[in-house]
């Protein structure tokens, strides 16, 4: 039994299962965090881009 217990405490096969945990949920924090930093900021930028884009006058193209 003890024997068992030594070999499970020094078995590595799941680690990188862990690893890759641990990194998926700091990018998704990170997402998340950058989201609330970002996202009053980006809101007042799409919105003035719309109205200058808005306030563009295209004129017709011919080919005569």
């Amino acid at each position: 039994m003890v024997n068992k217990l030594l070999v499970f405490g020094t078995d590595e096969s799941g680690a990188i299962t862990v690893d890759w945990v641990v990194l998926t949920s700091v990018v998704v924090a990170f997402g998340a965090l950058m989201y609330v930093y970002l996202h009053e900021s980006v809101e007042n930028l799409d919105e003035a881009s719309g109205q200058a884009i808005a306030n563009v006058d295209v004129e017709e193209l011919t080919f005569d």
